[in-house]
């Protein structure tokens, strides 16, 4: 049987040093817990534009096709800002999305404790925090037509078109459900359905598909009132859907409630393969970070959780994702930070290496 396989995309800035991070902790696994992948490397975003004129090469989206999952670091940096837009390198990660037909956005928003006063709330509202937002990804106003700029009584308008179908709605609405039938067994479906069409027909295909799930408790919000929730007291929720605009946006308000994008994984799933796997693309939510680029500074963390995020729901792996999160966890219990986690003269500051040295080491001690 032959070893699954996993395409890693550095990508642009810090994407490059965080992915040579997680290489480390996959020869980990390799070595001491017999766990074998087949690895490959290519390129996207800027680093593909500079050398093949394209933010995505058509053989790399062949390969990523092929592949049981895909890891990508990020991509973008102010050395691209003036590209035209159909090949700024952020289109190189939208393409994929596109065309790997990942439907379901996996986003958790996980408050250590250890770093439960970094948030900007209050420690007893985020302590213990563990939410998991569901964004639908491949369709909404990101993606509807018709769109673009044009004149009209010799003005500029802008257009962009929300568009969602049952059958869309529907198969990311599965995916949340199937989500909280594994965690608390309670969902919060999120959209505008007092000013949107799009949002009515959401809360109705979401109301029929509950029928399925008769154990998970239903509720439905608006997203601009989930925004404020988010706020006031986050840990009533659990599992959140919503459309591909509002799950841009929650789950970025939700990412701050824990203190740091360096810490947030995210994967993004499709339909499954002929293996029975989900396709699937995991990166972590922070962007390439130009400005500490090469200094050591970046915090591997999100990206070697996004790696445990592959190895449990890709490669069937979940005890040994819960053992490096739980290596990461005594990690920053005893104190460990990188630049953007430090907090005190109690916390060891050290670099992007020393943080997965500390990681691997914990990981030993798990043996």
């Amino acid at each position: 049987m032959s070893n699954p396989s996993l395409l890693i995309l550095p990508g642009d800035g810090i994407g490059q040093e965080v992915m040579a991070e997680v290489r480390r902790v996959i020869d980990w696994f390799g070595a001491k817990r017999d766990m074998q992948f087949d690895v490959s490397e290519d390129l996207v975003g800027g680093a593909a534009y500079d050398k093949h004129g394209t933010p995505l090469h058509d053989d790399t989206m062949a390969k990523a096709q092929e592949v049981d999952a895909v890891l990508l670091g990020a991509v973008g940096g102010p050395a691209y800002d003036d590209l035209d837009f159909s090949v700024k390198p952020e289109r190189g990660l939208l393409r994929l999305r596109k065309e790997m037909d990942l439907f379901a956005n996996l986003r958790p928003a996980q408050c250590f404790d250890a770093l439960s006063d970094f948030s900007s709330l209050k420690q007893e509202l985020v302590a213990g925090l563990d939410i998991m937002i569901v964004r639908e990804l491949t369709s909404g106003v990101y993606f509807g037509e018709p769109r673009g700029i044009h004149m009209e009584d010799n003005m500029r308008v802008g257009i962009n078109t929300q568009r969602y179908t049952e059958a869309e709605i529907e198969r990311g609405a599965r995916a949340a459900f199937d989500m909280a039938m594994k965690r608390g067994k309670k969902l919060c479906s999120m959209e505008k359905a007092n000013v949107m069409e799009s949002g009515i027909l959401w809360r109705d295909v979401v109301t029929e598909v509950h029928a399925d799930y008769p154990e998970v408790e239903l509720s439905h919000m608006y997203a601009d009132n989930g925004a404020m929730q988010l706020v006031r007291a986050p840990k009533q929720f659990d599992v959140i859907y919503t459309d591909n605009l509002f799950g841009d946006i929650l789950s970025d308000c939700a990412a701050m409630l824990t203190g740091s994008l360096g810490m947030l994984p995210s994967a993004s799933l499709g339909a499954p393969m002929e293996n029975g796997r989900p396709k699937a693309m995991y990166e972590p939510v922070h962007g390439s970070a130009p400005d500490i680029m090469g200094q050591g500074k970046a915090n591997p963390i999100a990206c070697i959780l996004s790696f445990a995020m592959a190895l449990r729901y890709s490669f069937d792996q979940g005890e040994e994702a819960t053992r490096l999160e739980s290596a990461i966890e005594k990690v920053l219990s005893d104190g460990v930070r990188t630049g953007d986690l430090l907090s005190d003269e109690h916390s060891t500051a050290v670099s992007t290496s020393g943080m997965t040295d500390a990681i691997l080491t914990a990981l030993d001690a798990s043996l």
